[in-house]
């Protein structure tokens, strides 16, 4: 943990963090979480504690990883994303083992966007902003809408095409 950032202002207590990685103000991480190498986990994130977090990968703010999760290499969650862990939650009667839920390598999951426990969001797959994905999203996929159905293949970084700033207008 020598190798990496975290914020004063945060409470992390995994000894397991990879070097390069930024942990961000009014965070939390609980003892038994696994972060990887050169993450971002931006201000007001929660880890518990069965989390494994893989390398180079982006968290945005309002984010809770809960009991249950694996978030593989090189993933985007972005801004106030929900995850669940609990099919039939009750107060004070956690079930006997917490559903998982896996991101796969490469995958990127938009604003808002609500993901219910037990599923596998694939490789290289993304989720529109405020979606609801109520099953498993194959890899390479782009998933939307409420509930998210497919809606065609997912870009890849490489072919997203330049934007000129000023203009918001794609260059060629």
């Amino acid at each position: 943990m020598a190798d990496c950032f975290v914020h004063p202002m945060s409470d992390v207590q995994a000894g397991e963090i990879g070097a390069g990685t930024r942990i961000w103000q009014f965070c939390v991480v609980l003892p038994g979480a696994r972060i990887g190498r050169d993450c971002n986990l931006n201000a007001q994130v929660l880890v518990e504690n069965d989390v494994v977090i893989g390398d180079r990968v982006t968290v945005k703010p309002g984010v809770q990883l809960w009991d249950g999760m694996t978030v593989e290499d090189d993933v985007f969650i972005g801004p106030n994303v929900t995850f669940t862990n609990d099919k039939y939650p009750r107060s004070r009667r956690p079930p006997p083992a917490f559903a998982r839920t896996v991101i796969g390598r490469g995958a990127a999951i938009g604003a808002n966007a609500t993901v219910l426990c037990g599923l596998r969001i694939g490789a290289g797959a993304m989720v529109g902003a405020a979606s609801l994905v109520t099953r498993d999203v194959p890899p390479g996929e782009l998933w939307f809408g409420n509930p998210a159905r497919c809606r065609g293949l997912a870009p890849r970084a490489d072919e997203f095409e330049p934007c000129d700033t000023r203009t918001s207008q794609v260059t060629r």
